[in-house]
């Protein structure tokens, strides 16, 4: 079993920016891969962004978010720069064993964390 505990969220101006990070339990941190997922109000969970060797992002977040994990702090980040009011969400950190292959592979979920960006 697996927990994932997400801090970092909060309130931002649009242009701003802030720092999501997810720490998990457990001691194969490193055989995961790792996600963040967004899910803003009547809206279906989207992924942002993904990483275990390498990182994947959304369109709508490349080159705005980055996606970076410390195997030794079993942690992962997500750095979220030039912030809009549509990404205005709960953020959700996930985790899969092995390969990352979407939603689809995800094994454990964390408990979500509010990120609101005002105009």
């Amino acid at each position: 079993q697996v927990q994932l505990v997400e801090s970092g969220g909060g309130l931002v101006q649009a242009g701003g920016s802030l720092r999501l990070s997810c720490t998990a339990s457990g001691r194969t941190f490193s055989s995961y891969g790792m996600g963040w997922f967004r899910q803003a109000p009547g809206k279906e969970r989207e992924f942002v962004a993904a990483i275990k060797w390498s990182d994947i992002y959304a369109d709508s977040v490349k080159g705005r978010f980055i996606i970076s994990r410390d195997n030794a702090k079993n942690t992962v980040y997500l750095q979220m720069n030039s912030l809009k009011p549509e990404d205005t969400a709960v953020y959700y950190c996930a985790a899969a064993y092995g390969a990352w292959q979407g939603i689809s592979s995800v094994d454990y979920w964390g408990q979500g964390t509010q990120v609101t960006v005002s105009s």
